[in-house]
C-alpha cells in the first residue's frame, strides 16, 4: 500500500510540473487540462499516506510530502482564478436597461451528432442575436439553414466534412465578412464587423483550432489563437473572439492570448463554465470561450442544456459601454510576451505549411 501511494504521488506530481515546460508536444500540453483533477487526486493520496503512515519518516520521505504539497499548490494557482473566491476580471453592467446588447450563443454541435431538431429548438428558445456553430458538415447545414435563415438574415457559412466546419448566423448586419484559413488550409476562421441597431460597430472573430491529441502537437493551435490576438489588437473597433478553442481557460497559451489581445474573460472570478465533455460529468473542461474588449460589460452568462453533442452550448449577453472601458483592467503584454508570441506564430505557420503539404500529397495519392 505504501509503495502504491508513493508511485501514485510521483506520477501525479509529474503531471503537475510537466506543463511548466513551454513545449507544443501533445503529451505535455494535454496535461494543461486536468489541473483540478490532479490536485484533488494528489490531495487524496497525500491525506491517505499521512493517515496510514504519519510523518515519522526520514528526510527523504518528508521531502516527498513537501513536494506533493507544492504540486497541489502549483495546480491550484491556475484554477483558483476560476472560482468565486477570486476577484472578477470582467465587470457587470450597472445600466438598468442596457441599450446596446449583444446575445451570442456558441456551440460545438459534434459533426456525428444527428439531433438536428433538438439543437434547433434550443437555438430558438435561447433566441440569441448571433449564433456560432462549430463542427457542422453539409448535413447540419441542410437541416439548420432553412429555419435559421428566416430568423437570422445575415450569415457566414462554411460547412466541412472534417469536423472543422463553421456557421455563423446574425440578426445584426455583418460587414466586410471574410473566411480565412490562418494556419491550415482546411481549418477556417471567420472575421466580420457587426453593426448594432444603434450604428455602433464591433469586430467578431470566430476560431476553432486543432486540439492536442495522440501524436498531434499544438503548434498550429497556438499560432491560430495568437494571430487572432494580434488582429484584435490592431482592429479599429472593439472586438469579441469566440469559439471552441480546444484549450482550457487557465493554460499558458490562453493567458498569452489575453495578454497580446488585451481581452477579458468573464469566467474569471465566476466559475469554470465547463463545456466539454457533456457525457462525462467527472471530466469536464472549459473549452468553448468568449473573450471581449473592455468596451463591453457583462449582462448575463450561462451554460445551456446538452442536446446530443459532447459539448454544452454557452450563451452570453454583453452591453457595449465604451465610455466605461477604463474601469476594467485587461491583461497586458510586455516585450517578452510579444517575442514569445511571434516565435509561436512562426513555429505554427511552419508546422501548418508542413501539414498542408502532407494533406496535398495524400489527396494526390487518392
Amino acid at each position: 500500500m505504501k509503495l502504491t501511494l508513493q508511485i501514485a504521488g510521483f506520477v501525479l506530481t509529474l503531471f503537475s510540473f510537466l506543463p511548466l515546460i513551454k513545449s507544443p508536444l501533445w503529451w505535455i500540453r494535454v496535461l494543461d487540462f486536468p489541473r483540478l483533477h490532479v490536485a484533488i487526486l494528489l490531495t487524496g493520496v497525500l491525506v491517505a499516506y499521512v493517515a496510514l503512515f504519519g510523518f515519522a519518516g526520514d528526510a527523504a520521505e518528508i521531502a516527498m510530502l513537501v513536494l506533493w504539497v507544492l504540486a497541489i499548490a502549483n495546480e491550484m494557482r491556475y484554477v483558483y482564478f476560476f472560482t468565486p473566491v477570486a476577484p472578477v476580471e470582467a465587470l457587470r453592467t450597472e445600466v438598468a436597461k442596457p441599450a446596446n446588447c449583444i446575445t451570442l450563443m456558441i456551440s460545438n454541435v459534434r459533426m456525428t451528432n444527428k439531433k438536428y431538431e433538438k439543437f434547433l429548438q434550443l437555438v430558438l428558445r435561447a433566441d440569441p442575436d448571433i449564433v456560432l456553430i462549430n463542427e457542422p458538415d453539409s448535413a447540419w447545414h441542410q437541416h439548420l439553414q432553412p429555419e435559421l435563415s428566416k430568423r437570422f438574415p445575415y450569415a457566414i457559412e462554411k460547412p466541412l466534412e472534417n469536423t472543422y466546419g463553421m456557421l455563423l448566423y446574425s440578426k445584426f448586419k455583418l460587414l466586410d465578412s471574410e473566411i480565412r484559413f490562418m494556419v491550415e488550409d482546411d481549418i477556417p476562421s471567420f472575421f466580420t464587423t457587426v453593426e448594432l441597431p444603434s450604428g455602433l460597430l464591433f469586430d467578431l472573430y470566430t476560431v476553432h483550432p486543432q486540439p492536442p491529441r495522440l501524436l498531434q502537437n499544438t503548434e498550429t493551435r497556438e499560432a491560430e489563437l495568437l494571430i487572432a490576438a494580434k488582429a484584435v489588437k490592431k482592429s479599429p473597433h472593439p472586438s469579441i473572439v469566440a469559439g471552441d478553442l480546444n484549450d482550457v481557460a487557465w493554460s499558458s497559451t490562453t493567458k498569452l492570448f489575453k495578454q497580446i489581445s488585451g481581452m477579458l474573460d468573464p469566467r474569471v472570478g465566476r466559475g469554470f463554465y465547463n463545456t466539454y465533455n457533456a457525457y462525462i460529468p467527472l471530466f469536464r473542461y472549459p473549452l468553448d470561450h468568449v473573450f471581449y474588449d473592455p468596451s463591453f460589460r457583462l449582462v448575463h452568462m450561462e451554460r445551456l442544456p446538452k442536446f446530443g453533442s459532447d459539448h454544452f452550448p454557452i450563451l452570453i449577453t454583453l452591453n457595449y459601454e465604451p465610455k466605461l472601458q477604463n474601469e476594467q483592467q485587461p491583461p497586458k503584454a510586455d516585450a517578452e510576451d510579444h517575442e514569445e508570441a511571434n516565435e509561436l506564430i512562426q513555429e505554427g505557420l511552419e508546422k501548418g505549411e508542413e501539414r498542408n503539404e502532407e494533406k496535398e500529397a495524400e489527396n494526390g495519392r487518392k
